[in-house]
């Protein structure tokens, strides 16, 4: 049984207008297919201009292990210099995937690339992250930090990418005191057996190709699996609605250092309560609402 799983919609282009009406206001995604045919980006952004321009920076490497107790916030995996990871990745698949990673503060140059949409939106102009993975290596499903708004700029190759919205939250096995959902859990391929829960939840699917802007609202739970090696550049605004800044502020200022602390504290005692707890919150939910649709 697959997941309930819609596509994303599709449009050749959007206007200013178009998208804040149809699809901000709605906080609905939407993949625009030929935005940023004009960027020099659209033509130049490849793994081997990559290597060319960067190869000899030293950059952070993420793959999917578990979590562990050890582990800081956003600490890398490994380190390697750029040049050697873009020949992994040509060469053969690896779970070593780029996060996170402002290369325009170590490669000022690409920032002549590309430029900011006016999307009528208020984009954070010293945020612009890169992201880089091989053939079938793939994130947590997770949702970002700050539950911004997001403009998810695909190079080179094939990326999948599932999508949730919040209010899905109480179907996907949250791990408390986190933004992630339980590892364990394949949204490639879910066991239903072992994650009842997964089937009442509703997202959204879409594959990315060299050039698409997929535009992720506010808070949304994302999934990524990159089909053959890429890479991805993100842009963001912050979250308008109240609710989500107010989340947002505790998740910076409160949940990550708590659960830094907790973490010193009870080791790794404390990562194995909270994929229980996910476990038990999310059943226990699923259950009710079992329970209420049978009783009406």
């Amino acid at each position: 049984m697959l997941l309930r799983l819609q596509e994303i919609p599709r449009v050749p282009t959007l206007s200013k207008e178009a998208f804040l009406n149809d699809y901000f206001k709605q906080q609905k995604p939407v993949v625009i297919e030929r935005a940023i045919e004009n960027w020099p980006a659209y033509s130049k952004w490849s793994l081997d201009y990559m290597r060319k321009v960067a190869g000899k920076k030293t950059v952070p490497l993420y793959d999917d292990r578990p979590v562990h107790h050890k582990d800081g916030f956003n600490e890398p995996h490994t380190k390697m210099k750029m040049s050697d990871y873009i020949d992994l990745l040509k060469k053969e698949p690896t779970k070593y995937r780029i996060f996170l990673w402002n290369i325009f503060k170590e490669v000022p140059e690409l920032q002549n690339d590309f430029e900011y949409p006016d999307v009528g939106l208020r984009l954070l102009k010293k945020l612009p992250m890169l992201f880089f993975g091989g053939r079938n290596s793939h994130t947590f499903m997770h949702y970002d930090i700050d539950l911004a708004n997001i403009f998810h700029f695909h190079f080179e190759g094939t990326k999948e990418c599932i999508l949730f919205p919040q209010s899905e939250t109480k179907y996907l096995y949250k791990i408390p005191h986190s933004l992630i959902t339980h590892e364990s859990i394949d949204f490639s391929n879910p066991d239903y057996e072992k994650w009842p829960a997964l089937k009442k939840a509703n997202g959204y699917r879409s594959k990315l190709n060299h050039g698409e802007v997929l535009y992720m609202p506010e808070g949304y739970w994302h999934h990524m699996k990159y089909l053959t090696p890429g890479f991805s550049m993100s842009l963001r605004a912050i979250a308008k609605n109240p609710k989500n800044l107010v989340t947002a502020f505790y998740n910076l200022l409160f949940m990550r250092h708590y659960d830094g602390v907790m973490r010193k504290l009870k080791g790794q005692k404390w990562i194995e309560q909270k994929n229980e707890r996910a476990i038990h919150n999310t059943n226990k939910n699923f259950r009710a609402v079992r329970s209420s649709a049978v009783e009406t």
